[in-house]
């Protein structure tokens, strides 16, 4: 339950977060990242200094895709395969380790599936939106749909690469990340 697992992480990052931070979300986790970032205004007051979000339409873009989550354990593996193409083929091979990741992976779609968004007021730190140019299963509009929910500044960057481009385009990825944080003027707290 996406609600549940926000409500929890907010409890225990809360405490945490007296200096600047951003948060990054890839696929599901951009949902995650953004209800985290709206939990942690209403409950703390606080907010990242920039949203990360990769590989994810905006939330109040509904998925155009029929749901995963009631597929048989082949069929679920295969679509899920065909559609983020992110299941490496040693894994897929391995029943072994299949059988340890298919809970895990039911468990991120159920979340997403059961995910409802509910109108908010927009966050104040801006939001950058990452997609990939080869991407099958995210349209740049949906992408730029992110912008609905910030008043500051927002972002859309489409780097090569399919769903996990995070991978491919690591580098490229990282400096677009570095440069929105202007981590050279950041001052970092050393303990």
């Amino acid at each position: 339950n996406m609600a549940e697992a926000v409500d929890r992480a907010a409890e225990v990052l809360g405490c945490y977060l007296d200096l600047p931070f951003a948060c990054f979300g890839h696929s599901m986790g951009a949902i995650f990242c953004f209800e985290l970032a709206r939990r942690l205004r209403y409950r703390y007051g606080i907010a990242p200094m920039h949203l990360f979000v990769s590989a994810r339409r905006a939330p109040q873009k509904p998925d155009p895709l029929p749901p995963l989550g009631g597929l048989a354990d082949a069929r679920f593996i295969a679509e899920i395969s065909r559609r983020y193409n992110g299941i490496p083929r040693e894994v897929l091979a391995d029943q072994e380790l299949m059988e340890l990741l298919l809970p895990v992976l039911r468990a991120d779609v159920q979340m997403l599936e059961t995910y409802t968004f509910e109108p908010n007021p927009r966050l104040d730190c801006p939001i950058t939106a990452f997609g990939g140019t080869e991407d099958s299963g995210l349209r740049i509009e949906e992408l730029e749909g992110w912008r609905e929910h910030t008043n500051a500044g927002f972002e859309a960057r489409l780097f090569p690469g399919n769903h996990f481009f995070i991978q491919s385009a690591a580098k490229e990825v990282l400096g677009t990340i570095a440069r929105d944080l202007n981590l050279a003027n950041l001052p970092i707290a050393r303990k």
